[in-house]
């Protein structure tokens, strides 16, 4: 193994070969050292840790939880929230874009959190597989246009199948009386499932891409973490569902 390789290659090659350990060689082929497995574990370990930190918002802690001190703790997590917070403003100004609608349609804003929900849901999912399998070698940044034709039917699958459920729970409490969603409950109903069609798709596609747009810029695809995917798809979900619904509900309850 060339001396410049990364531990994620040099872990590969040991569990490809099942070796104990692997020889460390200069340009010329002369025998530097050698790492052992438990050098690689180590590394691995603390390489591990470190991505699901960052991929929690949080940035990489030196030293254990216990042994990092409050004032450590509070520095590494409020730059992260600081952001989000800031990014989540944007989801007050989609809203306040859409004022107008919300005073005609009150009932629209009680599937708002459901809306937003399944879309984060959606994009951190995606972004965990593909950040997964960057990590171990089994997609490369050439790969994208064909995780994103995966993703594509994959997210508008799903988005059917929650849309459907929307749907049924719409219809189900109208009908049993649990809730009046007014006479125009089917074409809520139906703005929510076509919402949810359109969120999950591209909240899928989204999560799936922004892990490769982080590696081709050089930043750790581990950077596209939950909470901010969360937040890219609650604004431009609040676009996609008030758009479906000034289409689907224009003339009737707007």
């Amino acid at each position: 193994m060339s001396a410049d390789a990364s531990r994620d290659e040099v872990a590969r090659e040991i569990r490809r070969h099942d070796l104990l350990s692997i020889p460390v060689v200069d340009e010329r082929n002369r025998l530097l050292g050698i790492v052992t497995v438990d050098d690689v574990l180590d590394a691995i370990v603390d390489a591990q840790t470190r991505r699901v930190q960052r991929y929690g918002g949080v940035e990489a802690l030196e030293r254990s939880y216990l042994d990092t001190s409050f004032g450590t703790m509070i520095r590494k997590r409020a730059g992260w929230l600081s952001v989000l917070f800031l990014s989540e403003m944007l989801t007050a100004s989609a809203m306040q874009h859409f004022e107008g609608e919300l005073e005609r349609a009150v009932m629209l804003t009680l599937f708002i959190p459901l809306i937003m929900s399944s879309g984060g849901n959606s994009g951190s999912q995606a972004t965990s597989l593909i950040i997964r399998a960057l990590a171990l070698g089994q997609l490369r940044l050439r790969d994208w246009w064909r995780v994103a034709l995966r993703e594509l039917p994959a997210g508008l699958t799903l988005g059917v199948i929650l849309g459907c459920v929307g749907v049924a729970r719409i219809a189900i409490w109208q009908m049993l009386g649990f809730y009046d969603y007014g006479s125009h409950w089917m074409l809520i109903g139906l703005t929510v499932g076509l919402g949810l069609v359109g969120i999950v798709t591209f909240g899928s596609l989204a999560g799936s891409m922004l892990p490769f747009a982080l590696q081709r810029l050089n930043f750790d695809p581990a950077s596209a973490s939950a909470p901010f995917v969360a937040t890219l798809v609650d604004v431009t979900g609040l676009v996609i569902y008030f758009s479906i619904a000034l289409v689907i509900l224009l003339g009737t309850l707007l």
